[in-house]
């Protein structure tokens, strides 16, 4: 695996080293020693999958208050997205910053997740599926959201968005929530 840091400290995109002949390829998407080398969580409780049926929608922009804050995995599996991270720690450097990327089942990378960072992704093709890792157990009481076109924060989509759940167009504006202290 190929860990490349992000500008927002902590964050990686992973793409992985393919081994190919003439049956297909093998690649390893987790080992818990090259995790640890990097200072990233090796311990997933939670692994969930998402299928996303149409294009332009977003999902987002999710994260887990303290104690149940959570780093995550994400890999898209079928399909593409444009995935995006926000930096919400309190006394970080980038708060308020955010990262955007395109994973797909064509480029096999996976985006690292540190704990204290809102995510979401918009779809860019029909059906596309995701699977999550998660540090931690899901908390419907300590679970939070951004703003999905907080002008401070100022997210590009690359996509007119389609779809968005009631519960997504509610979260607050940066300005307006309680940051993630950890």
């Amino acid at each position: 695996m190929k860990f490349t840091p992000l500008a927002l400290s902590g964050a990686y995109l992973i793409d992985l080293e393919v081994a190919e002949d003439d049956r297909g390829f093998f690649a390893r998407s987790y080992c818990e020693k090259e995790f640890s080398n990097h200072g990233l969580e090796t311990a997933w409780v939670q692994m969930n999958h998402t299928l996303t049926k149409s294009v332009g929608t977003i999902r987002g922009m999710h994260f887990q208050y303290p104690p149940n804050a959570e780093s995550k995995i994400v890999r898209c599996m079928k399909g593409a997205i444009w995935d995006v991270i926000v930096d919400l720690r309190e006394n970080s450097l980038t708060l308020g910053e955010w990262f955007g990327v395109e994973l797909s089942s064509d480029n096999r990378s996976m985006i690292y997740i540190p704990k204290g960072f809102a995510h979401g992704f918009q779809s860019l093709h029909a059906n596309a599926e995701l699977l999550y890792c998660h540090s931690n157990y899901y908390s419907p009481k300590n679970e939070g959201g951004l703003k999905y076109n907080d002008p401070d924060v100022g997210i590009e989509w690359p996509l007119p968005i389609t779809e968005l759940s009631d519960r997504d167009k509610k979260h607050p504006l940066l300005k307006d929530m309680s940051l993630v202290n950890l």
